[in-house]
């Protein structure tokens, strides 16, 4: 396998759950505007590719530079966080170290639970964001394709994924295995995202309950949920009088800010909230109402079992999959600095021939010019292709090899794409 190391420079800046708790990793959130700003805000500072990734479990910019400080200054420029508590929480990796990272997150390797992929639909709106704001160079993009294609091979040829152990979840067992009569209590589900979503459906599956109501600041999409299930949909107006019904409640939606608190939450019941937001959305305040029990997140993602020990079985496979796609990223990435010497040669042996055939007209002989570009042209192919063959294989140092092509035709080198 190759052990190539990369020729443009490249580094991650980030927090996740390993060192951030909830509250830490909420203030370093961005949302969509959050994260066009600090794209833009990259750019205009020079840089030439940046892609950033906010999720519940980590915020990371992925960039083409090494300045660390510079990656710190967007990262607590466009958020609520600052540099000392950052500095406290945050790792950095550059060139190699990088790569593997990104590997790592997208293949589901460094999720909190092991082998979830949501972090790959992430990465794809991301990249997307990115180039569409023109900040996505071809080495970034290439890197994030090979990511998303390791993901693809690790969900389609290991069991890296398989079995229930997500978020959502691991929030319907902990209900079940600490609320008695389960299918007769009243749940509301605030938020129906991708979470919500996936929560509600394990809650229909697991509990076998049918007493579960939506709420969504867009309702239609509250509606668009319950639908399948055959589920009761109420106002987001409506909130604090569904919650006085209610015996467990479920947040997951996506707002900056806390949505729920003790002032929402009057009622007389014994209350269980499960908050799956980050930033956190339900206020640490409803702990003072004696009826209130509150669990969050990180407490949820505690919970292991028999299908997280299955998928440790398939790291080495998930592994063998992203050494293999990342030496072919490698391997491109080597490639493309011979691309200027390549293209100054082909230009230059064009120019040669151009003066042969003007020296040959001037001396009046006659030539057949189309029969003379196809095969000059076949020429300077076949030429450039068994170059650029033996630039990637040959043992010899590559830079050296370039040096001595560009002295030996006198090339004028234009730069890289």
């Amino acid at each position: 396998m190759s052990t190539l190391t990369p020729v443009t420079p490249f580094s991650v800046l980030g927090l996740s759950y390993k060192k951030a708790d909830a509250h830490i990793r909420g203030l370093f959130s961005l949302d969509q505007q959050g994260k066009t700003n600090l794209i833009k805000d990259a750019q205009a500072k020079g840089l030439k590719s940046l892609c950033v990734i906010s999720t519940c479990n980590r915020t990371e910019i992925y960039a083409g530079t090494s300045d660390y400080d510079l990656l710190m200054d967007l990262m607590c420029a466009h958020t609520l966080g600052d540099k000392e508590t950052l500095q406290k929480v945050a790792y950095f990796y550059a060139d190699d170290l990088a790569i593997d990272h990104l590997f790592n997150v997208g293949s589901g390797l460094d999720s909190q639970i092991l082998g979830d992929f949501e972090i790959i639909g992430q990465l794809k709106n991301s990249a997307r964001l990115s180039k569409e704001l023109g900040l996505m160079d071809a080495h970034l993009e290439r890197l994030i394709n090979s990511v998303l294609q390791a993901s693809k091979g690790i969900k389609h040829f290991t069991q890296l994924s398989s079995g229930a152990t997500s978020v959502s979840f691991a929030a319907v067992q902990y209900i079940l295995s600490h609320v008695q009569e389960t299918s007769d209590k009243n749940i509301l589900l605030f938020g129906t995202g991708k979470i919500g979503r996936n929560t509600c459906e394990n809650l229909v599956k697991h509990t076998q309950n049918r007493h579960i109501t939506l709420i969504n600041r867009t309702k239609s999409l509250a509606e668009k949920v319950a639908g399948k299930f055959n589920l009761m949909v109420k106002e987001y107006g409506q909130l604090q009088e569904v919650i006085r019904k209610t015996d467990i409640m479920i947040v997951a939606t996506g707002a900056q800010q806390p949505t729920v608190n003790k002032n929402i939450v009057r009622t007389e019941k014994h209350l269980l909230i499960l908050d799956l937001s980050i930033p956190r959305n339900v206020d640490p305040n409803v702990e003072d109402l004696s009826n209130v029990t509150l669990v969050h997140l990180d407490n949820l993602t505690q919970i292991t079992d028999e299908a997280l020990e299955n998928r440790q079985q398939e790291v080495p496979k998930a592994q063998s999959i992203i050494s293999q796609i990342k030496a072919e990223f490698y391997e491109w990435c080597h490639s493309r600095k011979y691309v200027p010497t390549l293209r100054a040669l082909q230009d230059k042996l064009h120019q040669i021939k151009a003066d042969e055939l003007t020296s040959l007209s001037k001396k009046g002989e006659v030539v057949d010019a189309v029969s003379v570009e196809l095969v000059t042209d076949h020429l300077i192919q076949k030429i450039t292709n068994q170059l650029a063959h033996h630039l990637r294989h040959s043992q010899i140092e590559s830079d050296e090899k370039l040096q001595l092509i560009q002295s030996v035709f006198q090339l004028n080198i234009q730069g890289n794409d």
